[in-house]
């Protein structure tokens, strides 16, 4: 058994904790990794154990554009082979290739590559993978996310060369991970949802835990994770320039000179993710700018007992939009297309995403208000009790879907998301459908409590309680080797998806 993983960033360090465990309780001895972010590359080859027979560092694929020449031969048979149905959605995932973000904050869209240049690194990177897999012979890859032009080649070819991949997914209920054999859904759980839909199979422990949740979730209205809540992001004036502080002015001082000394003292300083302090500074001063000029003359009241359809705005660039639903990203236009298919006598509700709050333009939600039905909600607002008085929910794909399932509330996706399969759901598949989704779904709406207990139920059973996101994003890389135990659970969920045993004795 060879286990391969994609080792992007900050994941890395959770990525060789997990092989560890993998190695120690169940004798994996080969693992291979690609590796996003150099940092994360030199980490890896430091360690002694578990053996990695090779690492792919992504950083280093990228250098051979410049001397790359477009073999065209070479391309119409990739895209033959893993086209979806043709190459660029392999770019348009990429948000540095395409965007020139993380590098550069929100609303940045200028990409520092050419079409041509664009051309030649998916060239590279697909003969860099594919020369890899072929070589390496994984038996499976673990992804924790796909979110660039190597981790989506690897996953799609791995798909068609019958490598098994296991992508790690957030439950969305209380702290859960649940494996996935695709990116798009849960499908392990949604394999088990089916037979508990045809009463081909009874889990009673894990059915009476689905309904203390549901129960514990419609009484406290609790969101599964507190770091994108108005609570725990700076969205006033007051947090945004706390940094004023003799403290926080201190450390600031401190900081951007010793960033600048390390960006000139690195000397991969010119790898492709490497971000420049500079920019880094100049958009960090006017994301403060946007926020001292305000968005307060923007903000509308909610009205009691006013007829509303809630569609929060999505976090950009992410996944859900450049992955999941990439002819949805544009959120904008479908905010105009929303509000121009709701019955006359109802608004639409619009509200930012609390990690977004000072980094889009006052000229961006200028443009919303001129929509004549559409409200403009303070991000200071708690979703879920937005959700649970809206009299329907549209999102691309995001957790506002599946907290309104939970509510009894209908909903409207763009995209496969992992609760679309639940007949509560309706997707949109063409623009030209959605006035008439709407209508069905605010006039002939049924909740069906049986489905989501057994969805649930399916989760449940699936999954297991870690809390990735704290040990991930919250307490950072040098914590994760005090907590490799309490990442036991996942190597255990990994193992049993693979058919492997342990090796520890009693």
């Amino acid at each position: 058994m060879k286990i391969c993983f994609v080792l992007q960033r900050r994941f890395a360090y959770i990525g060789h904790a997990l092989a560890e465990l993998l190695n120690q309780k169940y004798g994996v001895r080969e693992f291979c990794g690609y590796v996003s972010v150099r940092e994360s590359f030199n980490f890896i080859k430091k360690q002694s154990s578990p053996r990695f027979t090779r690492l792919l560092l992504d950083e280093d694929i990228h250098r051979q554009y410049k001397n790359e020449t477009i073999d065209w031969n070479f391309l119409k048979k990739l895209e033959s082979d893993y086209g979806l149905p043709n190459l660029w959605p392999y770019i348009e995932l990429d948000r540095i290739i395409r965007y020139n973000q993380l590098l550069r904050d929100y609303p940045c869209d200028i990409s520092r590559y050419s079409h041509e240049d664009m051309i030649k690194i998916i060239q590279v990177t697909a003969k860099a993978v594919i020369k890899f897999l072929e070589e390496e012979k994984p038996n499976a890859i673990v992804f924790s996310a796909i979110g660039s032009i190597g981790a989506l080649l690897l996953y799609e070819i791995a798909k068609k060369k019958n490598i098994k991949t296991l992508r790690i997914h957030q439950a969305r209920v209380e702290i859960k991970q649940i494996l996935s054999e695709n990116y798009q859904n849960f499908s392990y759980a949604n394999d088990l949802f089916k037979k508990l839909q045809n009463n081909e199979v009874s889990l009673p422990e894990q059915r009476t835990a689905a309904i203390a949740f549901l129960e514990k979730f419609r009484r406290d209205m609790e969101p599964y994770c507190q770091l994108d809540t108005p609570k725990a992001r700076p969205i006033s004036r007051y947090r945004q320039f706390k940094f004023l502080s003799p403290k926080k002015i201190l450390w600031t001082i401190y900081w951007w000179p010793m960033a600048i000394l390390q960006y000139f003292k690195n000397s991969y300083r010119d790898d492709y993710s490497i971000i420049n302090p500079f920019w880094q500074i100049w958009d960090n001063l006017k994301k403060k700018t946007r926020v001292l000029i305000g968005f307060d003359d923007l903000y509308d009241k909610i009205t009691p007992d006013e007829d509303f359809v809630f569609a929060p705005l999505h976090m950009e660039p992410e996944i859900a939009t450049l992955l999941y639903a990439p002819f949805y990203k544009d959120q904008l236009w479908l905010t105009k297309q929303m509000a121009y298919s709701l019955p006359l006598n109802f608004k639409l509700y619009i509200k930012e995403h609390p990690a977004m709050f000072g980094l889009r333009p006052r000229r961006f939600y200028k443009e919303l208000k001129k929509i004549p039905n559409v409200k403009l909600i303070r991000p200071t607002a708690e979703s879920l009790p937005l959700i649970k008085d809206a009299k329907l929910i549209i999102t691309i794909s995001g957790t506002a879907g599946w907290e309104a399932i939970q509510l009894k509330k209908p909903v409207i996706i763009f995209s496969d998301a992992f609760y679309s399969q639940l007949p509560m759901v309706k997707k949109c598949v063409a623009i030209e459908q959605l006035p008439y989704l709407i209508k069905e779904q605010l006039e002939k709406f049924k909740h069906d409590e049986t489905a989501l207990i057994n969805f649930l139920t399916a989760i449940w059973h699936e999954s297991v309680d870690v809390d990735l996101v704290q040990i991930w994003q919250v307490e950072g890389a040098g914590q994760v080797k005090a907590k490799k135990e309490e990442l036991s659970p996942l190597a255990d969920l990994i193992a049993s998806k693979l058919n492997l045993h342990s090796t520890e004795t009693e």
